[in-house]
This record gives structure tokens, sequence and C-alpha cells, in this order.
């Protein structure tokens, strides 16, 4: 007796694409999971004491500093805008490392999108921002990792950052950096970046360890 052969319908040309459309998605939700799993963060308490050991405790009024009047890395026209109105020196020269932590969080941390960055990266990133400005932290990531400069730290930024060695990262930013500061022909001030640059490179690796 000759066993019955099984036939199955062919797959039609709409049950191929299905499949085809379903492939990608798991592709693509393979592809960010990484991303919108909970991460290791580098602790924030931490960033913070690192902020104020490089931006010093002492007012200062450098005629050459075009932020003017600064108290803990704190600008006259940063703490102006942050408390709503024109801040006056002697409130400058009174600012406590508690009342700048806040600021430092949400226009810093939070504005280069710290808390959705590897250990270690995190932190390079919120040091350009705290001492370049937020916009382009998040325009030298962006360089780094190879994506459209938009200065929106979305999906695209944040899969391009998931694909690439967190250290590989810290090495081309720190780079990137130093670039920009020998770019601005500030020779005042250059010793001090580059300073700067190299602590926090190192910070950044040991916080990977």
């Amino acid at each position: 007796m000759t066993a019955a052969v099984l036939e199955f319908p062919q797959l039609s040309e709409i049950d191929r694409q299905f499949i085809e459309l379903e492939r990608q998605r798991d592709a693509i939700h393979a592809q960010y999971k990484s991303i919108m799993e909970p991460k290791k963060m580098s602790s924030w308490d931490t960033m913070f004491e690192w902020i104020i050991q490089h931006e010093g405790t002492t007012f200062v009024n450098h005629k050459d500093d075009p932020g003017g009047a600064t108290m803990l890395g704190v600008t006259i026209k940063t703490w102006s805008d942050w408390i709503g109105r024109e801040a006056t020196i002697d409130e400058m020269k009174a600012l406590t490392k508690d009342d700048v932590k806040p600021l430092y969080k949400k226009w810093y941390h939070e504005k280069v999108h710290a808390q959705d960055l590897p250990v270690g990266v995190d932190w390079c990133v919120v040091d350009i921002g705290v001492n370049s400005g937020p916009s382009r932290a998040k325009k030298m990531l962006q360089k780094c990792v190879g994506v459209k400069q938009d200065g929106a730290v979305g999906p695209m930024t944040l899969a391009a950052v998931a694909a690439l060695d967190p250290e590989e990262i810290v090495e081309r930013l720190c780079d990137e950096r130093a670039r920009f500061y020998r770019s601005l022909n500030k020779e005042m001030f250059i010793k001090g970046w580059l300073r700067r640059n190299k602590e926090v490179k190192e910070q950044a690796l040991g916080l990977m360890e």
C-alpha cells in the first residue's frame, strides 16, 4: 500500500510578504531591545561631584570668559534663567552645591539623554554638555557614532550607540572634544580644557571596569 503523500498548499504572495514583514519586525525588535531595556548608569551623585571638581568652588568673574560671573560652574545668565529673574552678584557668590545640583541634573544630565547612554559614555557626554553646551554635546556624540548631527538623540542615535563598543565611543568623543578645543584658539584656557578632557576620559574608562 502506498503511503499517502501529504501536500501543503503553496504560500501565496501575500503570505510570503507577511512572513517577510514578521522577519523584519523581529530583526528591528532585536536591534532596539538593548536600548529599551533598563541600563546600568553611572551614579549621578558621582558625576555631579566630578563636575564640581572640574568647575571649581570659587566665585570667578574673568574678563575673558564670555560666561561672566560664575559660581560652581554656573554662569550668572544660566542661574538667572533657572530662577526666572536676573540674579545678582551677591546671589551668585552665595550659591551652594545643593542649590545648583538640580540645575545640572535637569539642564545637562537629562538634556543630553545621559540616562539612555552606556556607562562611561554618559559621563563623557554630560561633561561636554556642561563645558560646551548640551546641543554641542549631542551633536558631537552623533558625529562619533556616524548619524545625522541634528542634536535630537532618538532611536536612530541610540541604535548607533548600541552598535559600538562603549570604549571606542569614549575614545572618539575625547578626540573630537580635543579637536574642538584647539579650534577655538583660546591659549589662556586650552591647557585646562585638555587636562579636563584627559581626566574625563580616564574617569569614563574607569567606570567601565
